[in-house]
This record gives C-alpha cells, sequence and structure tokens, in this order.
C-alpha cells in the first residue's frame, strides 16, 4: 500500500460513519422559500453564519408554526467543508419538531454527539469540532431572527471552551473545589482544552478572549491569596468558634498548608479534613490520612500530637484532632 493511501486511510478513520456517510448524502440540504412558507400559514426564518477561523459558512431555513412556535420544517445549506455539511445535517434534523425555546438549547455538544456511531467515540477529529460549534451558532442567529432578539443574549455566561461549551464560572469553580494545578487536569474534569485546544493557550486554532493558562494562574493565586486571610483571620480562638462550618474548614486547611503540610508530603504522605464537630466541650476535627501517612505508626502519636497541638496554638484550645 502506498504511504499516501496509508496516510488517507488513518485520516478517514478519524471520522464516524454517520459523518462520512452524511458528507456525501445530507438528509436535510435544500431550501425553503418564502412562498410555501405562507402557503401553509407558517413563518419563514433565514439565518447565516461564518467561520472567520476556516472560512466555513451555513445557511439555516427554519419553517415555524407562529401559534406553536414549532419548527414543522428546516433545510441548511452549507459552503465548507464536508464536516461542516455533515454538522449542519444533523443540527438540521435536531431542529425539526422543537419549539424555538427548545431548538435554542440545542448544543454543538449534542450535534457531534448525534454524529457518532457509538457513545464513547468522537465523530470527528478535535481540530474539526468546530464545526459543530458553527451549527450551534447559527441556531442562536435564527432564534434571536425570530423572537426580536439579540444572538448573544441566549448566552448567560462567558463560554471558554466553546467545543465543551464551559463557561469561566464552571472553570474556576472546578479548579477551586478539586485543588487542580495542571491544564491537563481540567481537561480531565471539565473536557474543555481537549478537542480544537484553541482555548488552552495562545497560538492555537483560533484566537480566544480567554485561556486556560491564564485561568489557571489567576484562580490558584486568588485561592493562595483566600488561605492567607483565612489564616491571618483564624487569629484567636474567639473567632475561631465563631465560625461557619466552611470557615472553619478553610482555617484549618490554611494552617495545615503553613506549618504542617510540606513535612507530611516529605514523608510521601498527606492529609484532608473531613468533617469538624462542635460540643460545649470540644471542638472535633476529624482528618483522612493520605499516601504513606495511612497506616503510618506515628499518624496515630507523634504526627496527630503534632498536627492537634499546631491548631491548638493558631485556633483554639478546644480542638481534638481525631484520624478517621
Amino acid at each position: 500500500m502506498a504511504k499516501a493511501d496509508m496516510l488517507g486511510e488513518s485520516l478517514w478513520d478519524a471520522y464516524s460513519n454517520k459523518v462520512t456517510t452524511l458528507m456525501n448524502n445530507p438528509q436535510h440540504q435544500g431550501e425553503i422559500f418564502e412562498a410555501e412558507a405562507q402557503e401553509r400559514g407558517n413563518k419563514l426564518i433565514v439565518a447565516d453564519f461564518g467561520a472567520e477561523s476556516c472560512g466555513d459558512a451555513v445557511r439555516l431555513y427554519w419553517e415555524i408554526d407562529p401559534k406553536t412556535d414549532k419548527i414543522v420544517n428546516s433545510k441548511f445549506k452549507s459552503f465548507g467543508c464536508g464536516t461542516a455539511i455533515a454538522s449542519s445535517d444533523v443540527m438540521t434534523e435536531l431542529c425539526i419538531g422543537k419549539t424555538v425555546q427548545e431548538a435554542v438549547k440545542i448544543t454543538n455538544i449534542d450535534v457531534e454527539m448525534a454524529l457518532r456511531d457509538d457513545p464513547e467515540t468522537p465523530a470527528v477529529p478535535p481540530q474539526k469540532m468546530h464545526c459543530s460549534v458553527m451549527a450551534y451558532d447559527v441556531i442562536k442567529k435564527a432564534a434571536g431572527l425570530y423572537m426580536g432578539v439579540d444572538a448573544e443574549s441566549f448566552e448567560e455566561e462567558i463560554i471558554v471552551c466553546e467545543c465543551a461549551r464551559v463557561s469561566l464560572t464552571t472553570l474556576q469553580e472546578v479548579i477551586k473545589l478539586n485543588d487542580l494545578k495542571t491544564v491537563e487536569q481540567i481537561t480531565d474534569y471539565t473536557k474543555a482544552g481537549g478537542f480544537c485546544k484553541s482555548c488552552i493557550k495562545p497560538g492555537g486554532h483560533e484566537a480566544r478572549e480567554w485561556y486556560l493558562v491564564d485561568i489557571l494562574a489567576d484562580t490558584r493565586k486568588e485561592m493562595d491569596e483566600e488561605k492567607m486571610k483565612a489564616a491571618a483571620d483564624a487569629g484567636s480562638a474567639g473567632d475561631f468558634e465563631s465560625m461557619t462550618l466552611v470557615q472553619q474548614i478553610k482555617a484549618v486547611d490554611a494552617i495545615v498548608d503553613e506549618n504542617v503540610r510540606q513535612f507530611l508530603i516529605m514523608d510521601g504522605g498527606d492529609m484532608e479534613v473531613i468533617d469538624i464537630k462542635k460540643s460545649d466541650e470540644y471542638i472535633d476535627i476529624y482528618i483522612r490520612y493520605l499516601g504513606a501517612c495511612n497506616g503510618c505508626a506515628s499518624s496515630s502519636t507523634g504526627t496527630l500530637y503534632a498536627i492537634e497541638s499546631t491548631l491548638k496554638e493558631k485556633l483554639s484550645t478546644k480542638i481534638r484532632v481525631l484520624p478517621i
């Protein structure tokens, strides 16, 4: 087999059978004319959208029953690559039978999933995910024209990763909740950056306003500042004892980070706070040892005493540390 043939075969293997079939035999390609829609008592919406990054463009036709807002018929024209044709065809099919309000909730992920041969295997290579994004954008454009609003009004949050539809707020929350430290971890948790990769850092497939590397750095900086503030705010026993549970956990974490954790990590271990329970006599802090600390003989003697003594000194003399 010639090298060119082998290369061609490997490239085609990255596309699902549904994509390759619809590239050459789309089911909904065509036009709907104003006179036809009016004759049936319906309203015709024609929306155009073009992707600056690749030059592809799509025109979407919606025939809508104005009494129910239902899309009774839909067609498309695509000016671009085969993936754009396949994505537009599936997008059009997903619209038919839905109300305009329902159709605007269709995302590029819905389009890509509908193109898969099986749920676990992507339908297109990562650099082609932007074609399904284009399908999502033209739906918003059509809905905006019908409802008399700007298409951007349907976007309630800042979207960082267009391919996976991941918002800035979601990324910041996931980084904080899971203490993420790398872009690879962000992708594992959210899928952001896992497709065309434009949102990871400058210089990708297309320019973005927000990049994962910057969001990670800014969020980590904010987390460090919050820990320092929590440690500073936890200056007296009275302050700690009157805190909410969330504030107490943050204060304990801040003290552990500043005084204890580095020694645990040096020995191949770590710890995490599981719960805090207050009574009139004690503040019981339940912890779990991780790594080498789990099962270590000193975890119930010397190490435990060091942790408890530090927290008593910094936060409250009523503290007891209980490993579970």
